[in-house]
């Protein structure tokens, strides 16, 4: 037990470690969430502590003399959970943060194929075909036509300008707006061309087919895709592997944190009961403090006058000691998903 001086302590890192944890673990189950993406109601299968459900675990909890001899100082059980915690923390923020980054490059290449004919990457959509290429004077133009306009442009688009090639005009794809078409000129007449399109409600897309950017860029998401496809499995793994060590980790604190409470409260020699008490739901919270106040009343009548005057609202998401109870109270919330 070591003196009171540590146990006061020891009670103080105990609430830290217990905040810790919570928020640990709560981090680890929504990364959990945010890596099964389409799969999000499974998630629950993963949240898991030794095999078993939360709640199955907590209520058959058994103190691991393996992991955490109760027979050292309370003071080295405490050290090797915060270490074991901490070093859970460090991992999971490198291991999201690359997984993350794969993400992100992902999703913006994948933005650049969903956007309108305006800002989208055509890269997916043309092909070497479509383009002049490699000649001293003339270039192939990709140009917006809206939908209403097409007659317009068939019509007109040889005569927008000097030097248009005849004929020379495809309809490579459209969107519900309009279609993008290829119109072949002389260099010199771009600028020209360019006005006298812009005149017309036609807008010329700067595009120039670049055979090894377009290579370069599918390469880049055959291999964003590889990638994240091969860090899927190993990550989720992880994450459900340490996931149930530090829900582990957290209990066992929850268990410290009675007993040097407990201690603190009625003195040596140890001697109390511990109590799991689950409330039907929770707005019986209330209810179930009312009760044990009028149970536990004798043993504090200064705490119990007080207690009529404190509020016992229970912010849902956080543990709490009340240090003014004449009981030993923590909160335990398993509802990690939203």
């Amino acid at each position: 037990v070591g003196t009171l001086d540590s146990l006061v302590g020891l009670s103080d890192e105990l609430g830290k470690l217990d905040t810790f944890a919570e928020s640990l673990i709560r981090r680890m189950a929504q990364s959990v969430v945010e890596v099964m993406e389409d799969s999000k109601g499974k998630a629950q299968e993963h949240l898991l502590a030794n095999g078993v459900d939360l709640t199955s675990f907590v209520t058959h909890f058994e103190w691991d003399m393996a992991k955490y001899p109760a027979k050292q100082p309370l003071v080295s059980v405490v050290d090797t959970i915060a270490k074991q915690l901490a070093q859970i923390e460090m991992d999971l923020k490198s291991r999201t943060a690359a997984y993350n980054t794969l993400k992100t490059n992902l999703e913006n290449l994948e933005k650049k194929s969903m956007g309108n004919l305006f800002t989208r990457t055509l890269s997916d959509i043309v092909s070497k075909e479509d383009f002049v290429l490699d000649s001293e004077y003339l270039i192939t133009l990709l140009v917006i036509v809206p939908k209403p306009n097409y007659s317009q442009w068939q019509k007109t688009y040889e005569s927008l300008s000097d030097m248009v090639v005849p004929r020379s005009t495809k309809l490579i794809t459209e969107d519900k707006e309009g279609g993008l078409f290829t119109v072949t000129l002389f260099r010199k007449v771009i600028e020209d061309f360019k006005t006298k399109a812009k005149e017309n409600k036609f807008t010329v897309r700067e595009f120039y087919y670049d055979e090894k950017e377009i290579k370069r860029e599918r390469e880049e998401m055959a291999r964003l895709l590889s990638d994240k496809k091969q860090q899927y499995g190993p990550l989720l793994r992880w994450l459900k592997v340490n996931f149930s060590e530090a829900f582990i980790a957290w209990i066992h604190v929850k268990a410290l944190r009675v007993f040097v409470e407990s201690v603190l409260r009625y003195g040596l020699p140890v001697n109390f009961q511990a109590v799991l008490l689950q409330p039907l739901k929770k707005s019986s919270t209330k209810r179930l403090r009312e009760v044990l106040n009028s149970v536990f009343r004798h043993l504090d009548e200064v705490a119990a006058t007080s207690i009529l005057d404190a509020s016992v609202e229970i912010p849902g998401l956080q543990l709490n000691n009340q240090d003014y109870f004449p009981y030993v109270y923590f909160q335990i919330d398993l509802s990690l998903l939203d």
